[in-house]
């Protein structure tokens, strides 16, 4: 089914923007896009979702309604989805009807493990060894041939460290199978990677094929969760450098339009192997919203709208925390005394569940350390969730 709605060539503030999905990666686009004069609509199952409390008009319908797409794509003059979540098919109509920038094709691969990873290897971008297994013999001689540790994932949904078991010796074979194995699809083996950091980084392409790279940052994770985003990475100029260029390299090759986040290991040698994509903003990009010159907010809708992409350009180290449904209350006692380089975002969501991302605080400084040390000060996560900065 080829695309029948042509690029426009620029979409000029008043035009309208439609999002499928309304969590608070959408909430933020808005918000952005307002000072620009766009107009949204937004598209998600919950009546009072994060985006729908700042959009223009919501439709409360689930993910897989083509009718109710539909309308909103009759709304739109541009629709955008803001997670992967999202069925192709549904996203395959619309581009007969509506000007659909990120696709259908770069959803179906970010979704799907075995396909980005595939994709990714023949581009040429660096990845862990892996192997598709269908069974638990195949995952037996895949574990063998790869090495122990190694690590089992579903092919699809997913996400902050669900779907996925360390085999770490053979007797972990077949409860892992057991645990993770679908009757409809494989399961994807990776070989273990014993990095030393995660980083990533956020890589914006507009509809003329202009490209923009923020800078690379560390990404510190706390029980599969993201917890903390150090930016700028506290890594090597030629690590960083390099690490920008693979982004780059990915945008091209996949030709991707608007956002992608590229998480990355860094390995003890130097060595960057590409984990995973996210086609849309990301949480690793949400210091930018303060420390950037052009957050990654308005960059997806400059790319998107065919605008000049903003300057990327970093003003001050920053520190990205997030607010988990534990952390609401901690923070909501120190907001009368926060330091004045502090600030809270909080995303409008009612239930406040541990381990539900509420919000986040980003805290500016004139370096990293000392950005750390108020993150530390603040009193707000639990001491297990601190390191010393010198670990960092």
């Amino acid at each position: 089914m080829e695309l029948q709605v042509k690029p426009p060539t620029v979409l000029l503030p008043g035009s309208t923007v439609g999002i499928l999905g309304g969590g608070q990666l959408g909430r933020m686009v808005i918000l952005e896009g307002r000072k620009l004069g766009y107009r949204f609509v937004t598209l998600d199952p919950s009546p009072d979702c994060p985006g729908s409390q700042v959009s223009d008009h919501h439709f409360a319908a689930g993910y897989h309604d083509v009718l109710a797409a539909e309308q909103l794509g009759e709304w739109s003059d541009v629709v955008a989805y803001e997670f992967e979540n999202i069925d192709p098919e549904v996203v395959k109509r619309l581009e007969q009807k509506v000007f659909v920038p990120q696709g259908s094709r770069l959803l179906e691969i970010t979704q799907h493990r075995i396909r980005e990873k595939v994709t990714l290897d023949a581009c040429g971008i660096p990845v862990a060894a892996f192997r598709v297994v269908h069974d638990a013999k195949q995952l037996r001689d895949a574990a063998a041939e790869l090495g122990y540790p190694c690590v089992l994932k579903t092919v699809t949904g997913g996400y902050d460290g669900k779907g996925q078991r360390i085999l770490r010796g053979v007797e972990d074979v077949e409860p892992a199978w057991q645990s993770l194995s679908r009757p409809w699809e494989p399961c994807i083996l990776e070989q273990f990677v014993p990095f030393i950091k995660e980083l990533s980084v956020v890589v914006a392409r507009n509809i003329h094929g202009q490209i923009a790279t923020f800078p690379v940052v560390e990404n510190i994770h706390r029980h599969h969760i993201l917890h903390a985003t150090l930016a700028p990475a506290p890594v090597y100029e030629r690590i960083a450098a390099r690490a920008e260029r693979l982004a780059r390299d990915v945008a091209e090759k996949l030709e991707i339009t608007g956002l992608c986040a590229v998480e990355m290991f860094l390995l003890e040698d130097g060595q960057l192997l590409v984990n995973e994509l996210a086609p849309r903003p990301h949480n690793s990009g949400h210091f930018t919203y303060d420390a950037c010159a052009t957050s990654q907010f308005e960059q997806f809708l400059r790319a998107i709208c065919g605008l000049p992409l903003g300057s990327p350009r970093l003003l001050t180290p920053a520190v990205m925390v997030n607010i988990l449904g534990e952390h609401v209350e901690p923070l909501m006692q120190r907001i009368p005394t926060l330091p004045d380089n502090v600030k809270v975002h909080l995303y409008g969501k009612k239930e406040a569940k541990p381990g539900r991302k509420m919000g986040h605080v980003t805290v500016l400084g004139e370096s990293l350390a000392e950005a750390w040390g108020t993150v530390q000060q603040l009193g707000i996560w639990e001491d297990e969730d601190m390191v010393r900065f010198e670990n960092i």
